[in-house]
């Protein structure tokens, strides 16, 4: 397993990070993919407020495992689709979200808070000097943003070094080498050249959702099979198709598969990156850290993100 650092969590943080969303039960196989995870270094999970029962399951596996000082959680809040109606982004819904997700959780502190969604509207003043008063009760280690645009992360962070605070650690966009048409789900945001730009210049750590893009380069899709109306909806361009060819191409000479293509070239960018993922089994948590091991160079990411024509060897 591979790691980075996050400012103000002291843990290492592993570079697959395991995604929670499908966490339904704590029954089999959900405690063999948990186990396995462990089993192969990884100790970060992602989860979130909006999630509900997931926290609890994550809370309560942590707990019959003795495991909470060795893991690092990711939880989210304030997502507008959350309890009460009309946007949330706003310092009562991230106390209510944040105190309630330690309380499921079962821990007195997260070591990564994000925004689950953005208001244009609301000023980030408020924003960060709310998060901030949760960083000096200690109940969280670092803060950041999922689905924010980067000039709004950038507004937050200059607003916070201003007032002498703490500002957004991390971001957790998604970030694929399918390219999103659309939004998947209503609100969310999808780091774009400029966004990677931006993360290029001031290294700030990405954290990918969607990291493997639904599985666009799984084998399992084609232009003429249109049976899965979000996947065609998201996914389904002719740059995407010529991206996934060039994934089949290279995944021929290195040995892999497309989707290990896909998943490498997220960790492979030229700024600090996790990937969420969500293995079904452990075989598929093995191909992941596969992905992790596999060198990209940055022609061949050039290559795949279609900004080149050939590789120069």
């Amino acid at each position: 397993m591979k790691f980075m650092h996050i400012p103000g969590v002291e843990k290492a943080i592993s570079r697959l990070i395991m995604g929670t969303g499908d966490l339904r039960k704590l029954e089999e196989p959900e405690r063999t993919m948990l186990d396995a995870y462990i089993a192969a270094g990884g100790n970060m999970f992602d989860t979130a407020h909006q999630y509900r029962n997931k926290e609890k399951i994550l809370g309560q596996w942590l707990a019959e495992k003795q495991l909470r000082e060795n893991v690092v959680i990711l939880t989210k809040g304030a997502h507008h689709d959350d309890g009460s109606p009309g946007r949330r982004v706003n310092p009562q819904a991230i106390r209510k979200d944040l105190m309630e997700s330690l309380e499921r959780l079962g821990t007195d502190y997260v070591d990564l808070y994000a925004l689950h969604r953005d208001d244009p509207s609301v000023a980030v003043g408020p924003i960060i000097e709310e998060l901030n008063e949760h960083i000096q009760a200690k109940r969280v280690r670092a803060i950041g943003a999922s689905n924010w645009s980067f000039r709004r992360i950038q507004e937050a962070n200059e607003y916070a070094a201003s007032h002498n605070l703490i500002g957004f650690a991390f971001n957790s966009p998604n970030l694929s080498l399918a390219k999103a048409n659309e939004p998947r789900w209503e609100g969310c945001v999808s780091a774009d050249d400029e966004t990677c730009s931006w993360h290029s210049r001031n290294q700030l750590p990405l954290l990918a959702w969607s990291s493997q893009a639904g599985g666009f380069f799984s084998g399992n899709f084609s232009p003429d099979n249109r049976a899965d109306e979000e996947m065609v909806r998201v996914y389904y361009s002719e740059n995407n198709w010529e991206r996934y060819r060039r994934a089949v191409k290279l995944a021929k000479e290195k040995q892999v598969t497309p989707i290990q293509i896909a998943l490498s070239y997220v960790l492979n960018q030229s700024f600090p990156t996790c990937a969420i993922i969500g293995p079904r089994n452990p075989e598929e948590l093995q191909s992941s850290i596969l992905s992790m091991n596999l060198e990209l160079t940055s022609q061949e990411i050039e290559w795949l993100d279609l900004q080149r024509e050939e590789i120069v060897k």
